[in-house]
């Protein structure tokens, strides 16, 4: 049903083949069972990028990214809790706790990263900038869902959920189906933390996303005041699928946000 309205990224144009090499795996959270898998670029140096899909979807989506990471980057892409090789294997709704994986995977202070969240994940990415603004160097927005007026449950989504219906699902359609299903009220929750965001913060929109609607981004200018500096990019005509279909301006928005805080930085 997910996989129908287009949830589902497309098959990345690079040989995936080598991924499983640099795949490695990390505990996040008190369960002893609570573990993040998740794929890094083989050259390590750089500033530290780590990419956030959105539902359903999982770390091979970025493999473009990891494979050739935009320079002067090393490349970060993690299986969100409740798809792909990481735990638990039922869905976890509460952006606080999906937000605690992505920590997982940060460098020791004081080295700070560049978070990227697509879609749902752009609201994870979101709730990491906002609960750690010291560790966050620069957050890239893309389509993201953040307005709590956006989102409307389509009846088919109860069907979902429902026996027998949600025993045929697999794993990730059943957990993406129960994420967006609870994120209203988690965005509603997350709206109060925004203006906690400091980071500088790019958000990349497509007029014609009709998953994520252009509205998010009216939505996101007004309640990141906090963010030392907010740089809007509109993609006049593209869709939801910015990571694969719009790759040069997603790598130029990644780019700009490595660059900040440095003596070079890019200009707001």
């Amino acid at each position: 049903m997910l996989a129908t309205v287009g949830c589902a990224p497309p098959k990345s144009r690079l040989d995936v083949a080598g991924l499983q090499g640099l795949r490695a795996n990390t505990g996040w959270g008190a369960a002893p069972q609570a573990t993040v898998s998740y794929l890094r670029s083989a050259d390590a140096a750089g500033v530290q990028v780590v990419w956030v899909h959105g539902t359903p979807g999982e770390a091979q989506g970025w493999s473009d990214y990891v494979l050739e990471p935009v320079p002067g980057t090393v490349s970060v892409a993690l299986d969100r809790p409740g798809f792909g090789h990481s735990a638990p294997e039922g869905p976890v709704t509460s952006l606080e706790r999906q937000a605690d994986a992505v920590v997982a995977l940060f460098p020791p202070p004081p080295q700070r990263v560049v978070v990227v969240g697509h879609s749902l994940g752009g609201a994870v990415a979101a709730m990491v900038a906002a609960r750690n603004p010291q560790r966050v160097r620069a957050l890239v927005l893309l389509a993201a869902s953040l307005d709590p007026a956006q989102e409307v449950i389509h009846p088919m989504q109860y069907v979902g959920r429902a026996w027998p219906v949600v025993s045929m699902l697999p794993r990730a359609l059943r957990n993406a189906n129960e994420e967006l299903m609870d994120l209203k009220p988690e965005l509603q929750a997350l709206q109060a933390l925004l203006p906690l965001i400091t980071a500088p913060t790019i958000i990349v929109h497509g007029t014609r996303d009709t998953l994520v609607p252009f509205a998010n981004v009216a939505y996101m200018q007004s309640h990141l005041r906090g963010a030392s500096c907010v740089k809007t990019m509109v993609l006049e005509g593209q869709n939801h699928f910015l990571p694969w279909n719009s790759e040069t301006t997603v790598r130029e928005a990644v780019a700009w946000a490595a660059s900040q805080g440095t003596s070079d930085a890019a200009p707001c």
